[in-house]
């Protein structure tokens, strides 16, 4: 895979069209996670020091297209850069489907693109008119890499040049380094709701890792196999499959369950084998010899991936398989990455962001890239590296 870097190019008074992942949860117009706008700061503050006339696009949950709604503006994330980059002018614009002025070393930040006509269905038409505002098109939203949408694809038909942000970048080099020589032994944990979303990641990974260590209603399916679990969340039409890959490969299922009878906050758990689940109980968590037997396998661990909580870590009493799964692999001295929206949630619910080696910004470019998938962006970027050298 050869791409041209935002390093390699002279952006000194061009104007940059940054794709950028600023999809961050915002209630009541208050930023409560800003762990994506962090991650793509080093691009813009590149953009910058270079004195570009730097332009950022993002999308922001799912409006309806043509539809403005306060709740998805990016006009919060305006007032966070304002206060980031006091030292240098920065506008907000609700309409840059017409050109943006600004000067060299100034910021645009752009309304979400989701709103536009067109995103979604990558309509060459809105294409052309991000490419009309821009001299220099930067991808830096890896999180949405796997998408083929104007912002992220289309433009990139249409502008003369291309290039990868240092995010997009940084990504691709630490998933590679996880996945192609990776120090062994290799533990890949996968947790979640649904084994049918994450079938294609966990048939990768099992060619790959040495361990799997399945959680939440993906384990759940493969307890399903041999047990009666109850109204615990699983998918019956995957037990057939996930019997089949449990028969092949190394893959770790709960030997106890904290469960409980009603799905609530407050619910109380009880700690039992799979084989004394009752009718009217659901698994919501680890129990304490599965976590014990987790936590020896991690400590052994040299390469560790991380993509998905092992339980319903939002309510205290199912939490401690998540949290002592997460604190394991944040003193673990293995190269450990994760990645995913629930796995950026819980690294901030524990605190321990600055003891992962690397956090993917991607949910479900993360688990695509592990199946070995080409994302659509990157194609892109690599078709755009292809045209310069012929010319």
């Amino acid at each position: 895979m050869t791409i041209k870097k935002i390093t390699e190019i002279n952006i000194t008074g061009k104007r940059v069209l940054i794709r950028s992942d600023l999809n961050v949860p915002i209630e009541k117009g208050v930023i409560q996670s800003d762990a994506r706008i962090l991650a793509s700061l080093p691009t813009i503050e590149f953009a910058i020091k270079k004195n570009a006339k730097v332009i950022i696009m993002s999308h922001l949950g799912r409006p309806k297209e043509e539809c403005y709604t306060k709740e998805y503006s990016l006009f919060p994330i305006f007032e966070y850069f304002k206060k980031k980059f006091n030292y240098t002018k920065i506008y907000f614009s609700d309409n840059f489907l017409e050109d943006v002025q600004l000067n060299s070393g100034e910021i645009a930040i752009l309304e979400n693109t989701r709103f536009n006509k067109g995103e979604l269905d990558n309509h060459d038409k809105l294409s052309k008119k991000y490419s009309n505002i821009c001299d220099i098109f930067v991808m830096d939203a890896f999180g949405s890499a796997h998408r083929m949408q104007s912002s992220t694809y289309g433009v990139g038909k249409f502008v003369k040049v291309a290039c990868a942000g240092l995010l997009l970048i940084n990504e691709i080099n630490a998933l590679k380094k996880a996945l192609k020589k990776p120090k062994r032994p290799m533990v890949a944990i996968i947790g979640g709701s649904k084994v049918s979303t994450k079938f294609n990641v966990l048939n990768k990974l099992a060619t790959i890792a040495d361990t799997i260590i399945v959680g939440g209603g993906i384990a759940n399916t493969f307890l399903a196999i041999d047990y009666k679990i109850g109204k615990s969340l699983h998918e019956p039409d995957f037990i057939f499959e996930a019997k089949k890959l449990r028969d092949k490969y190394n893959i770790i299922v709960p030997i106890d369950s904290r469960v409980g009878e009603n799905f609530c906050k407050n619910e109380k758990s009880i700690i039992k084998l799979p084989n004394n689940i009752t009718e009217n109980e659901e698994i919501m968590d680890f129990g304490d010899k599965s976590i014990e037997k987790i936590i020896h396998i991690l400590k052994q661990s040299q390469t560790i991936i991380w993509n998905g909580p092992v339980g319903v870590f939002e309510f205290p009493n199912f939490r401690k398989g998540t949290e002592m799964i997460a604190k394991t692999i944040a003193d673990s001295h293995a190269f450990s990455i994760a990645g995913g929206g629930d796995t950026l949630s819980v690294i901030d619910m524990f605190n321990i962001k600055n003891n992962i080696s690397y956090i993917s910004t991607g949910g479900g470019a993360f688990l695509e890239f592990i199946e070995g998938k080409k994302l659509p962006a990157i194609h892109m970027l690599e078709e755009h590296f292809k045209k310069q050298i012929n010319n």
